[in-house]
């Protein structure tokens, strides 16, 4: 089961996160189809947030297709988000955390490496579209 978290610092809404959360779960195989998410009460004593906050991330999932509420059962993933790629995940991974290690070690701190990584994402997204 996917156990959410809130980054007060990231400048986007709660109910967005939960959602990016969930789609990233489903990419990378972390959630399945049938898999329950967690009630909604669950997540409100786990994160202190607005009961509705979590309506809204549930209701724009389920309205992307993502999952679907049972009345009286809960919410189940009904569709997933992983391909053929997920067999890559396992190496890339490794590469990508020896590559933190490195980044750690040269005295990069972690809002340093997200810049980094994300700068080089981007400028790597535009070349590949141009």
């Amino acid at each position: 089961m996917i156990e959410f978290h809130l980054d007060g610092r990231s400048g986007v809404s709660p109910y967005l996160q939960l959602v990016q959360q969930v789609r990233q779960a489903l990419r990378l195989g972390v959630l399945r189809e049938g898999d329950q998410m967690p009630t909604v009460k669950e997540v409100v004593a786990h994160l202190a947030i607005n009961a509705n906050t979590v309506l809204k991330a549930y209701r724009e999932l389920e309205h992307e297709g993502l999952v679907a509420a049972r009345p009286g059962v809960g919410t189940f993933v009904t569709a997933t988000l992983t391909n053929a790629s997920l067999a890559a995940h396992g190496p890339l991974r490794l590469e990508l955390q020896r590559w933190l290690a490195k980044a750690r070690r040269a005295g990069l701190d972690e809002e340093s490496i997200e810049a980094l990584f994300m700068t080089t994402f981007r400028t790597t997204a535009q070349e590949d579209i141009a």
